[in-house]
C-alpha cells in the first residue's frame, strides 16, 4: 500500500509574506507584485495581497515564513529527461568532442561498473543540483543494467530521490540489443527481454504511485531504436498501456539514428514507431532534433511529446530542433537537461536560457520570449507528464511546489525593469534563493535543507574515479589530494 505523501506535515503551512513579483505562468500569464501565497497540506492554499489577515495562523498548526521581498516567485520547474547516472562521468577526455554514437561508445566501459551505491549517489548529485536551480518535479531515464549488477539499481534513484525531497517520474529504461545482435552498446551493459519486462512488473508495482500529487511515479522507457529490438519495443507499449502509465524513448535526436533505421529497417525513425503504436497522449519523445515537417504533423496529430535538451544537442552537435515550428503546429513540448554526461550540469534554470537562445539562432531574434522558454519548463514539462491539473503553474489547488529567485544582488542588477525576464535573461549559473515541493522547503538561502552538500561531492568525486579506474581509464593527472 502506497502511503499518500501528503500525510506528513499535512498541518504545517509556509507563508511566503510580500513577494516582489509572482509570474503565475498560468494560461492567462498573470502577474502579481507585492502579494503573499499561502501553502498548506501540499497545495496552494490562496494567492493575494495580505493573507495574514485573512488567514490568521490556526492553533496548532506551525506556519514558516519566507521572505518574498526580494524574490521572483514561480512555479516549480519539471525536467522532462535526465540520465542521473551519467553525473559521475562529466567532461571525460576520451568524449569530451565526441558526436552521440562515439560519445556512447566511449562511455559504456565505464557504465559497465554501475552499481547501486553510484545510483544513488549520482541521484543525489543530480538531484540536488536540480533542486538547488529551481526543478521540484524530475522524469530520469535510466535504461543501463549491466548482467552482473544487481536489477534493483531504479530501488536506489526513488531511495536518493526520497532523501531529497524532489518529486520524480523514475523510468525502468532498458536495453537488448548489444552488438553481437547488430546494437550499438556491448553485450555487457544489455539484458535478456524476460529479465526486462518482469523487472518492469516488479518496479510498477512496488514504486509507481497513481494518486493525485504523488511524489514518485513510473514510466517505460526502451532507450532507443539503436539498442532495443522491436518486440520490446512493441511488448513494451503494450504492458505501459495495460497498466496505465506513461513510455518514453530517444527519438530523433541525429542523423546517425536515421540512417540506422534506414539502413537495418527501411524505415526513418518515427514511421518506425508508427507502426509500433508508439504514438499518443501518453508517450514523450527525447530531443527530436531531426523531424521533418509532416513527421511533426504526426506528432501534433497524435499529441506525441517532445523533451527538448539544446545544452545536450550543442554539447553533441546534435543540430538545433525546430522547437517554436513544433509548437506553432501544437506539438507538446517540455524542457530537459539530458544527462550530466552530455550537458556537464543540472542546471535547470540555465536550460531554460539556453532554450531561449538556441531557438533564436536557429530561427531568429523573436523565435522564443524568456516566457516562452519558461513555460517549456513548468506548463509544458507537466504536460509531458501527464499533470497539468497538478504542477506547472501557481494556481489555488495546485501543489505547492514553488520556487523563490532572489533577484536584488549584482548578477541582476540593471534587469528588473521585467523581473520574469531577468531570471532566464541574467544571474548565469546562480542557485534560487527556496525551493519548495508537496509544501516542504528542500532548499532555503540557497542551500539543501535534508543534506549536506560536502557529503554527495565527497561520495560523488570518490565514486567517480573508482568506476574510471575499473574500466581502465589511465589518469594522467590522478585524484585529488583532498579525496585520497
Amino acid at each position: 500500500m502506497v502511503q499518500d505523501p501528503l500525510e506528513k506535515d499535512a498541518m504545517a503551512e509556509i507563508l511566503i509574506r510580500g513577494a516582489y513579483h509572482v509570474a503565475t505562468l498560468d494560461p492567462q500569464g498573470t502577474r502579481h507584485s507585492g502579494v503573499d501565497l499561502l501553502l498548506a497540506g501540499g497545495r496552494i492554499q490562496d494567492l493575494g495581497p495580505d493573507l495574514e489577515t485573512r488567514h490568521p495562523q490556526r492553533a496548532g498548526v506551525e506556519r514558516q515564513i519566507l521572505d518574498g521581498s526580494r524574490s521572483v516567485v514561480l512555479p516549480g520547474l519539471v525536467n522532462t529527461h535526465h540520465h542521473l547516472f551519467q553525473s559521475l562521468q562529466r567532461a571525460i577526455p576520451a568524449v569530451q568532442d565526441a558526436k552521440l554514437f562515439d560519445w556512447l561508445v566511449g562511455l559504456y566501459p565505464i557504465w559497465r561498473w554501475l552499481t547501486p551505491e553510484a545510483v544513488y549517489w549520482s541521484t543525489l548529485l543530480g538531484g540536488a543540483e536540480l533542486l538547488l536551480t529551481g526543478c521540484t518535479t524530475t522524469s530520469d531515464h535510466h535504461y543501463l543494467f549491466p548482467r552482473d549488477a544487481p536489477s534493483d539499481l531504479l530501488d536506489a534513484q526513488f531511495e536518493a530521490a526520497q532523501r531529497l525531497g524532489i518529486r520524480v517520474h523514475a523510468t525502468r529504461g532498458s536495453m537488448s540489443l548489444g552488438r553481437s545482435a547488430g546494437g550499438l552498446p556491448p553485450d555487457e551493459v544489455v539484458q535478456n527481454e524476460d529479465e526486462i519486462l518482469k523487472d518492469c512488473e516488479r518496479v510498477l508495482d512496488r514504486w509507481h504511485d497513481p494518486a493525485p500529487f504523488a511524489m514518485r511515479r513510473v514510466a517505460l522507457a526502451p532507450c532507443a531504436p539503436f539498442n532495443v529490438s522491436l518486440d520490446l519495443m512493441r511488448d513494451t507499449i503494450m504492458m505501459a498501456r495495460r497498466r496505465g502509465v506513461r513510455a518514453h524513448t530517444h527519438l530523433g535526436e541525429t542523423e546517425d539514428e536515421n540512417r540506422y533505421c534506414l539502413e537495418r529497417y527501411g524505415k526513418r525513425p518515427l514511421q518506425l514507431m508508427e507502426d509500433l503504436e508508439w504514438l499518443g497522449p501518453d508517450v514523450w519523445y527525447a530531443h527530436g532534433v531531426c523531424f521533418t515537417p509532416e513527421e511533426m504533423d504526426v506528432l501534433a496529430r497524435t499529441g506525441t511529446g517532445i523533451a527538448h535538451c539544446p545544452t545536450s544537442n550543442m554539447r553533441l552537435a546534435s543540430g538545433i530542433p525546430p522547437i517554436p515550428e513544433m509548437l506553432r503546429r501544437g506539438v507538446p513540448v517540455g524542457l530537459g537537461v539530458d544527462g550530466s554526461a552530455s550537458n556537464d550540469s543540472s542546471n535547470m534554470l540555465a536550460e531554460v536560457r539556453q532554450a531561449m537562445l538556441l531557438a533564436r539562432v536557429g530561427f531568429g531574434p523573436n523565435a522564443m520570449r524568456a516566457e516562452d522558454a519558461l513555460r517549456l519548463a513548468t506548463m509544458g514539462g507537466a504536460a509531458l507528464l501527464g499533470r497539468t491539473s497538478e504542477l506547472g503553474s501557481l494556481e489555488i489547488g495546485k501543489a505547492a511546489d514553488v520556487i523563490l529567485v532572489d533577484v536584488s544582488g549584482i548578477d541582476r542588477a540593471g534587469a528588473l525593469a521585467d523581473p520574469l525576464a531577468a531570471v532566464v535573461f541574467t544571474g548565469i549559473g546562480q542557485r534560487v534563493h527556496a525551493s519548495i515541493v508537496n509544501g516542504e522547503i528542500v532548499v532555503r538561502d540557497g542551500k539543501l535543507v535534508r543534506i549536506d552538500e560536502a557529503e554527495i561531492a565527497r561520495h560523488a568525486h570518490a565514486l567517480s574515479f573508482e568506476m574510471l579506474r575499473r574500466a581502465g581509464f589511465h589518469l594522467p593527472f590522478g585524484a585529488p589530494p583532498w579525496l585520497v
